[in-house]
């Protein structure tokens, strides 16, 4: 049984940095495309960036502007999400997700989702 589990989240102050971390099992994370979404209130989910396998990235959004970097390490069955200069607009609820192959697939193929991390960033 896959599992995908969320951490890092908090409140922030505008302007201040976070890093999202999420560890995945029951698959062979190694061979697996990894990728962040959110969703805020009242809003559809939104995909933010995928990583395949072996490090290529997919901007499933640009909304980020260049502000959030996604990275992974193999090792620790982890994958991470940097965000930079957080806005107020930054606030959601932040999930990671597994795909099922190497490479990133669609935002709307993944199966395996974590149950989220709050990110609340205030002015």
């Amino acid at each position: 049984q896959v599992q995908v589990m969320e951490s890092g989240g908090g409140e922030v102050q505008a302007g201040d940095s976070l890093k999202l971390s999420c560890t995945a099992s029951g698959l062979t994370f190694g061979h697996t495309a990894m990728a962040w979404f959110r969703q805020a209130p009242g809003k559809e989910r939104e995909g933010l960036q995928c990583i395949s396998w072996n490090g290529g990235i997919d901007h499933y959004s640009h909304h980020d502007q260049g502000r959030f970097t996604i990275s992974r390490d193999n090792d620790k069955n982890t994958v991470y999400l940097k965000m930079d200069n957080l806005a107020p607009g930054d606030s959601a609820m932040y999930y990671c997700a597994a795909g099922d192959s190497y490479f990133c697939p669609a935002p709307y193929a993944f199966n395996h989702w974590g149950r989220g991390t709050q990110v609340t960033v205030s002015s």
